[in-house]
């Protein structure tokens, strides 16, 4: 809600830049995709690293008592 009003704002004061953001926003998106995706695909490397790594600790601890 904030992001609109900050954007009427600026579609107050200066409209042609208001109205540049608003059609390079889908563009910009849309260039950063790949990006974000390759992100979540090392942070899922990451992660099962991780988890092999702390494999044997978890395999001694054993189960908890309960």
């Amino acid at each position: 809600m904030l992001s609109f009003i900050l954007w009427l704002g600026l579609l107050f004061l200066c409209w042609p830049l208001a109205l540049l953001a608003l059609v390079l926003y889908p563009l910009f998106w849309l260039l950063t995709l790949p990006f974000r995706l390759i992100g979540i695909g090392v942070e899922g490397v990451f992660e099962l690293l991780r988890a092999i790594v702390m494999l044997p600790a978890r395999i001694l601890r054993g189960s908890p008592s309960r």
